[in-house]
This record gives C-alpha cells, structure tokens and sequence, in this order.
C-alpha cells in the first residue's frame, strides 16, 4: 500500500486528501469523510484497510489541516464547518478521483460527522455508486427522498447522538420513498467502529459491519477491485 496527498481546491480554498492506493491496479475508488477529530491516525489508518481490499481510497480533509486535542475542540470544529463548505470539498474530492484515475465506480463512507456528509453525499451526488454512512446525522427529508444510491446506514442502539429516535425517522422516511437503503443497528454506543477508543469500541459489532461493508461495496463497485494482499 502506498500513502500519498491529493491537493484539491474550493471556493472556500484549497485542502488536501489522504490517497491510499493498493498496490495492484485499482478499478474503483472510496471516498472516506473523517470523525469529528479531523484527519487522524484513526482515518489514515482505515485508509490503508480499503487499499488492502483492493481500492484506492481518498479522505478529503474538510478542516483543512486541523486536527482537534479533546472533544470540545472537536466540537467548535464541527459546528463551524459550513455544510455547503464540507461538500464542496467532498465534490471536488469526487471529481478529482473520476479525473485522475479514470473510474467510474466510487463509493462513499464516513463515520460520526464523516456519516452525516457520507449520507448527504450519496442524497446530492446520483453518480456515487454505493454508500456506507456510520451513525452520523439524518439530513432533512427533501434531501433524503433524493437518494438514489444504494445505502447500508449504521447505528448504535445505545448511541446518545444519532438516537434510536432518529434512526426510526430514517427507517420511515426510508419506507415512504422507497429508498435504496438499509439501515443496520447494533447493540452498541456511538463511534463503536473506532477501534482507538475503547471505551466505545465494539469489537463484535465493527467486525460485522466492516464484513457488511466489504460485501455492499463489492456488489455495487465491481468484482475487479479484489483483496491485493498488500
């Protein structure tokens, strides 16, 4: 697996993308949007894991360089993130991959914050091919009736942010339009899959969705982007 930088300019001025790529001939690509902590070890780290599966994968960094100490930072972070802003960045992250490599399947992912601009992507941007968001926000029900990308959503049952609440609205709005999505939830707390955090961490239930991610990105993006064993 090879790491490299993507530059990638906006309105709103220019930031960078961690580019994983395996080390075999990619024929698809995934979009990863970090937590709330911005770039991190975490986000570098689960970029390798998909360049392991065989895909290029590019994390645009929506802060652009920043990176949050504790919560609060984190939070005063995500909050002043203009949402328009943050899918500029995914946009041009998207294009930049389409152009660059020429592939025509790419899929998006995100986790916490990540999983609200992983979800608004796949309602905004009709040529992603596939999208698995983790317990990140529900956009608005004008945007999510727009979905037309094939959706595995993940939750957490004990998940103080992205309540059960929250998911129930996503499942009924889900039913009423007859998106293309499911949701998956687990007996679990926020940011189960963040395997840094162990107070949070679940090891059975990030096991089973990276499985379920494995297999819905490899329906949706092509049988061609295959384990390199890198």
């Amino acid at each position: 697996m090879n790491t490299e930088t993507l530059n990638l300019n906006t309105s709103r001025g220019e930031t960078t993308a961690v580019f994983a790529r395996p080390a075999g001939d990619a024929t698809a690509a995934v979009i990863l949007i970090h937590e709330w902590w911005g770039i991190t070890d975490h986000i570098r780290d689960i970029a390798g894991r998909y360049a392991k599966e065989g895909y290029i994968c590019v994390a645009p960094d929506l802060y652009r360089g920043e990176v949050a100490k504790d919560s609060e930072e984190a939070s005063r972070l995500m909050h002043a993130l203009d949402t328009f802003d943050g899918m500029e960045t995914i946009r041009q992250a998207f294009v930049e991959t389409k152009r660059s490599y020429g592939l025509e399947k790419i899929g998006i992912t995100g986790y916490c914050m990540g999983g609200t601009y992983a979800l608004r992507a796949a309602c905004e941007i009709s040529e992603l091919a596939a999208a698995t968001p983790f317990y990140g926000d529900i956009p608005e029900e004008k945007v999510l009736a727009e979905l037309k990308v094939p959706t595995i959503f993940f939750a957490g049952t004990r998940d103080s942010w992205i309540t059960p609440e929250k998911v129930n609205v996503l499942k009924r709005t889900a039913r009423e339009y007859s998106l293309p999505l499911e949701v998956v939830s687990y007996d679990a707390d926020h940011a189960f899959f963040n395997n840094t955090r162990p107070e949070v961490y679940d090891e059975s239930a990030a096991a089973d969705a990276w499985q379920r991610v494995r297999d819905h990105f490899r329906k949706y993006l092509g049988e061609a982007a295959r384990p390199t064993g890198a």
